[in-house]
């Protein structure tokens, strides 16, 4: 790939790959993207054109807010009614930074695109590998879902870089936003209040009834939206701690528990995607990760007839949450992953 687009979010990341990409000899060109539906993505916008002037390459302003709306936020909205925590960005980097993007860049003769993001791609046999990036910050978690023709046009300049170096490369550069901020993890998501956002766009849920494993009416919730699972602050007083350990939307209930009880042996998963093969045909050991900062875990998981996976840990994990995704490795190559949809206890194991 010679000629390649990189994605600008307005931060010291994208910048610095942007720079990186020159120093290499790359004919490069900026996208940024319009997504959020207010006025908030100006300043990124401005902090993009200003790298782009300072670097003397091109800055494209790509405006996919109905798109983003319909295909990361409705879903995002979605998930928190059903009782599920989701995470936007896996969502995000499928179809809108590795999907609407890479589809414009390739439109306007672009080979291909780059990003900010802290992973590694290798090529093995004409087969794409995603791999783990030696940084404390790898974000391969987050892009579990991007299939071949998505590797097989993506770079990864900050490869092997840790953050303060890649500040330094930034500042040495003269770039204007060396020294910004990182963005918050939900960047459409004002404060990372999600309860104050989904209020904003009207969403509320009614209250209903703390229960047990056994279904005991123990107190009244505020509405599920309110919960996830592990959650410990917030409950309320039950004289003793007490845990989410389960929410149901079909009957607007949320599970409690002592201490211990957040604790289950598995999981089932949909919405798969794996990236060393097609499909998973039987089952297979891996270290499997239930949410982003959430160590690894040994598992075995096993391919299920109705096209979902089992996922049983050698060890209970604590508070796997429906709607985070679990993401399979292989030491540092990522398997693949999908969508949690259940926690399965001990007694299904």
């Amino acid at each position: 790939m010679k000629k390649i687009a990189i994605g600008l979010s307005g931060g010291v990341d994208s910048a610095a790959a942007a720079y990186l990409l020159l120093e290499k000899g790359y004919d490069v060109t900026g996208i940024i993207m319009r997504l959020k539906p207010e006025s908030l993505a100006d300043a990124d916008i401005s902090d993009a054109q200003k790298i782009a002037d300072k670097l003397g390459i091109e800055l494209h302003v790509l405006d996919r807010r109905e798109f983003f709306r319909k295909n990361v936020i409705e879903p995002f909205v979605s998930e928190y009614k059903s009782g599920r925590t989701p995470n936007p960005c896996v969502e995000c980097n499928s179809v809108i930074k590795f999907g609407a993007m890479l589809d414009y860049a390739l439109e306007i003769g672009c080979d291909g695109i780059a990003t900010g993001h802290y992973a590694k791609i290798e090529e093995n046999d004409g087969r794409f590998i995603l791999k783990k990036s030696q940084s404390p910050k790898d974000q391969s978690y987050f892009l579990y879902r991007l299939t071949q023709h998505q590797l097989a046009h993506t770079l990864f300049p900050l490869e092997g870089l840790e953050k303060n170096e890649i500040r330094q490369i930034a500042l040495n550069a003269g770039l204007p936003v060396a020294e910004k901020s990182d963005s918050q993890e939900i960047c459409f998501v004002p404060n990372d209040d999600y309860i104050s956002y989904l209020a904003s766009l009207g969403v509320t849920s009614p209250k209903g009834n703390f229960i047990d494993i056994n279904g005991n009416v123990l107190g009244t919730h505020n509405g599920i939206i309110n919960y996830t699972i592990g959650q410990r602050k917030g409950l309320g007083a039950f004289g003793k701690p007490m845990f989410v350990t389960g929410i149901s939307a079909e009957n607007n209930t949320v599970t409690i528990g002592e201490n211990g009880s957040q604790y289950s042996i598995g999981l089932i998963a949909d919405r798969l995607n794996f990236i060393p093969f097609d499909a998973l045909n039987a089952p297979i050991k891996a270290d499997v990760k239930i949410r982003y900062r959430a160590k690894p875990a040994l598992a075995t998981v096993t391919p299920l007839d109705d096209g979902t996976v089992s996922v049983i840990f050698d060890e209970p994990q604590r508070s796997i949450t429906p709607g985070q995704s679990a993401v399979f490795y292989d030491g540092d190559t990522v398997i693949g992953g999908g969508r949690i949809i259940k926690v399965k206890v001990k007694s299904e194991k």
